[in-house]
């Protein structure tokens, strides 16, 4: 359910960066260059076992005590689920002790690839930095200057989405809003394909990740109660958790931060579990609760949808309620928000897009419904629609509703931005109180279709001059 993937750096690094070269055959003419093409072919793979002995065959014994196997696999599971495969691009920079790439995954997006290695002999791998990309300029870019004032925007921004949907890379909702009032609001494509309906403004997408953030506030909600502290270990609320090293030693400040090396529900089990069997967020847990920690609590940084399901179960614990209700009424209510919930796939309201994913070997469109768990968690997977998502940022400027910072207390800057992303689903919220806009994409298509063109928009409204 992750759509915005975290950097991992293993080692500190400088480059000097050279004019950028598309002819990558030169990578097969030195030993660092042939551990890169063997680490992407291991990747490219989707072979665990591959990849595993790549570790193990390449990176350097120091490195590999610093990390160990495990931990590494457990960030590419992650990274195959959002990107799935790479292909090399651009060589952009090269030296002796780093080598830097642009590459381009099978979903579209463009990453930046920064290999650190040693310097002598066997020049094996001592790190490397995963970081996001522009995209090279296309003509599609150059066709879509950036506009000089609003109305220019608005312009713009109907005729590229019009191009988009017409090539069938978005279908879903639109909505711009300036200092709160809705300027641009548009939908494209279908709800459902099979039963040829179109999406409408008013239509509820699946939100992936970004109801991470109703979880989020939640818990600043009950640090400001006083009914739980954020250095509070897990065992306090879940004592009878597997992991003894997770009860003893993982805070609720670790969760929220994705600094508890917690790991994730996306794996092998999840892939055999009965989808109807995942119905309520305590369902995830075994999925992952005997899993070891990736890293020691607090000395790294990793993305972890099973953190995530752990404060939705703490939540349950102090307030005696699901992690459900308390948000439809602590938080939905507050704002406003009328038709946000996490419904169940075989029971879905009314007005509700389907989604669809290409994630398959033909590559065709096909529904996601096998592949979703049957609701939502505190991790993601609700459904809202464009309109009560402005109702939410709002609640958040107005200061009735706040995201608690990394220390639990309450954020000054009303600013957000998150997406949320899995197969056919994907959308993005941006909250910008320095511009004035809040930019909403909702799409029932994979990544990247609807954050390509929220942080399009972003960009568009940081220059323009109302």
């Amino acid at each position: 359910m992750k759509a915005i993937f975290l950097t991992i750096i293993l080692i500190s690094v400088v480059f000097t960066v050279f004019a950028q070269n598309t002819d990558v055959s030169v990578l097969s003419k030195t030993e660092k260059g042939k551990r890169i093409l063997g680490y992407f072919a291991a990747f490219n793979s989707a072979d665990e076992t591959r990849l595993k002995n790549f570790f193990l065959e390449n990176v350097a014994e120091e490195s590999l005590k610093q990390r160990p196997v495990e931990p590494r696999l457990q960030f590419h599971r992650q990274l195959r689920a959002d990107l799935q495969s790479f292909e090399i691009r651009q060589i952009v920079s090269l030296s002796d002790s780093e080598i830097k790439l642009l590459v381009q995954a099978k979903n579209g997006r463009w990453v930046n690839y920064s290999f650190r290695f040693e310097t002598a002999v066997p020049f094996k791998m001592l790190g490397w930095m995963v970081e996001p990309a522009d995209a090279p300029e296309s003509a599609e870019q150059a066709k879509y200057k950036a506009p000089a004032t609003k109305s220019e925007m608005l312009s713009t921004l109907e005729n590229f989405l019009n191009d988009q949907a017409a090539a069938g890379s978005f279908s879903g909702v639109v909505l711009v809003a300036k200092d709160d009032k809705p300027v641009f609001s548009k939908a494209y494509g279908a709800a459902n394909r099979e039963k040829n309906v179109s999406n409408k403004t008013d239509t509820k997408f699946n939100l992936g990740s970004i109801n991470k953030t109703f979880t989020r506030v939640a818990i600043g909600q009950l640090v400001k109660a006083g009914k739980l502290s954020f250095d509070d270990k897990l065992g306090k609320y879940l004592p009878d958790y597997p992991n003894r090293d997770a009860r003893e030693k993982v805070t609720i400040r670790h969760l929220v931060t994705m600094r508890s090396g917690v790991g994730d529900f996306f794996g092998e089990k999840f892939i055999q579990t009965p989808k109807d069997k995942l119905r309520k967020n305590g369902d995830f847990i075994p999925l992952f609760a005997d899993q070891p920690l990736a890293f020691e609590p607090g000395t790294s940084q990793q993305y972890s949808n099973g953190g995530y399901i752990l404060l939705g179960a703490i939540i349950e614990k102090v307030t005696g309620q699901s992690y459900y209700e308390y948000v439809r009424e602590n938080i939905f209510k507050v704002a406003g928000m009328t038709v946000t919930d996490s419904f169940e796939m075989d029971n879905l309201p009314e007005n509700t897009a389907s989604g669809y994913t290409r994630r398959n070997p033909k590559g065709e469109w096909m529904s996601n419904a096998r592949f979703q768990p049957m609701r939502g968690s505190a991790a993601g997977g609700g459904y809202s629609n464009a309109e009560d998502l402005l109702k939410y940022s709002v609640a958040l400027k107005s200061g009735r509703l706040t995201i608690p910072d990394d220390d639990g207390n309450p954020r000054k800057d009303a600013g957000l931005g998150v997406a949320g992303g899995s197969d056919g689903v994907n959308g993005i919220l941006l909250v910008n109180p320095q511009t004035g806009y809040t930019i909403i994409v909702l799409s029932n298509l994979d990544p990247p279709s609807g954050e390509k063109i929220g942080e399009r928009i972003r960009d568009w409204t940081k220059q323009i001059v109302d």
